[in-house]
């Protein structure tokens, strides 16, 4: 019998299937978070002994104590984390007793509880974002071989969610692209700028130098250079910049992210059916459904990211050096942005993959319409000859009579005497009206 008591995974996703499997949910799981404080505590005695302010073997005694995962429990930490409000608290306790003897002083020596959570959150989310890249990379070349491939398939293009004027798939695809580049130059930057956490009690690193560090600047290099991470130019217990772009650059990537996953839903449908996913998702119910499970996923990924960052945006109030509450209410909505968006790349990067293409559907709707899909066309052409008032006269008789009496509006303006002459087969020919959807196609696939 499957275990579903107190003691049960709290974490098993069994609601988040979006991340369920993802390298995003390794990546921040309760265990990845316990690695991450561990390593951050490891690295800050490492660049005191680099800095001569610990002995290397007190360095080497706790780097080795931290990597035996073994000895700490993080259901435990949890547990206990509620006496003092952060789990760092109990961990040091733990570490200093895994280190024992002579140099378990050495553990967390100077250090407050925010530097080492600040720190094993950046460790975090920079071993999430190095996947999260490698999905939107994926994404990128499947949407830009999409791109190239249907360069000249001409489709509908739709505003408001009614025909508008033709467009092409190469371009939808290369917008898609363009959104998923930027998401990606985002959150490079970001990954890029994760700095350590260090400060001590009030931000002041006094601690450091009452035991022998003079040179402030250096230690947090040092800790820095041991995580891989950047060195900020002041410990920022409250100022919250760090958090925020992250923020705003995974929320970005949520919404840049369901753009195609929107577009995807509404022309997989079986009244449209211009795209399917490679192999849709069953239902419980009706065995002949072949639902977009992929871009469903994204979708709901995309409506939930806003929120969680607004959580984040609004933690950045925070009073005095360190706050009651602010930094408090990051922990969760930040380990949940990161695992929906990063889950939302996996899923993205399947369903761009496998995106099938169905053009001779597409090609099809371009004449459910009888020819007014380039009724702007015909505007603008007409005009010269038969001045402006006239043709927009035309034009709409001539449109109301298409679409009651369902014939072709060529054929109705062929009784027009003052058209006598003009090839109104190619005027109205949908294939033949894509402005400039090939070269704009071309130019963003120059992007790298």
């Amino acid at each position: 019998m499957t275990h579903v008591g107190p003691d049960a995974d709290p974490d098993a996703g069994l609601l988040a299937p979006g991340r369920a499997g993802s390298p995003a949910e390794s990546a921040t799981s309760d265990a990845a978070v316990l690695r991450g404080l561990l390593d951050a505590e490891a690295g800050l005695t490492r660049a005191q002994a680099a800095l001569g302010l610990a002995p290397a073997a007190a360095a080497d005694a706790v780097t080795r104590a931290a990597a035996d995962e073994g000895r700490f429990d993080a259901r435990d930490l949890a547990l206990r984390a509620r006496s003092g409000g952060n789990p760092v608290i109990p961990l040091v306790t733990d570490l200093t007793a895994a280190v024992a003897g002579e140099y378990s002083p050495y553990v967390h020596r100077g250090a407050t509880s925010q530097d080492v959570l600040d720190t094993a959150l950046m460790l975090v989310a920079a071993r999430t974002l190095d996947g999260l890249l490698g999905d939107l990379a994926r994404a990128e070349s499947a949407l830009g071989r999409l791109a190239a491939t249907h360069r000249d398939t001409v489709m509908p293009g739709r505003t408001l969610t009614q025909h508008a004027v033709p467009t092409t798939f190469g371009l939808k695809a290369a917008g898609w692209r363009s959104l998923v580049l930027d998401a990606r130059d985002r959150l490079s930057a970001v990954r890029a700028s994760l700095p350590v956490q260090l400060g001590g009690a009030a931000g002041t690193l006094a601690a450091f130098g009452v035991f022998g560090a003079t040179n402030a600047d250096g230690l947090t290099e040092a800790y820095a250079a041991e995580l891989g991470l950047v060195a900020p130019a002041l410990p920022w217990h409250t100022l919250r910049t760090p958090v925020a772009d992250l923020a705003g650059a995974l929320a970005f990537t949520a919404g840049a992210l369901g753009k195609p996953a929107a577009d995807v839903l509404t022309l997989s449908r079986t009244e449209i059916g211009e795209l399917s996913e490679g192999s849709g998702g069953g239902s419980s119910a009706m065995p002949h459904k072949a639902n977009p499970v992929r871009a469903t996923l994204v979708a709901a990924a995309a409506r939930r990211a806003p929120a969680l960052a607004a959580t984040l945006y609004a933690s950045m109030a925070a009073e005095d050096e360190r706050p009651a509450g602010a930094w408090h209410a990051e922990w969760e909505p930040l380990r949940d942005l990161l695992r929906l968006v990063g889950g939302a790349a996996r899923d993205a990067a399947e369903l761009t993959e496998g995106l099938q293409v169905h053009a001779d559907v597409m090609r099809e709707h371009l004449f459910a319409t009888h020819g007014l899909i380039v009724s702007e066309r015909l505007a603008a052409e007409l005009a010269p000859l038969l001045g402006r008032a006239r043709a927009k006269s035309l034009l709409t008789e001539a449109a109301r009579r298409t679409r009651t009496e369902g014939r072709a509006l060529a054929e109705i303006l062929a009784d027009e005497p003052g058209l006598k002459g003009v090839d109104l087969a190619d005027l109205t020919d949908p294939t033949r009206y894509t402005g400039s959807a090939g070269a704009l196609t071309d130019r963003a696939l120059e992007r790298r």
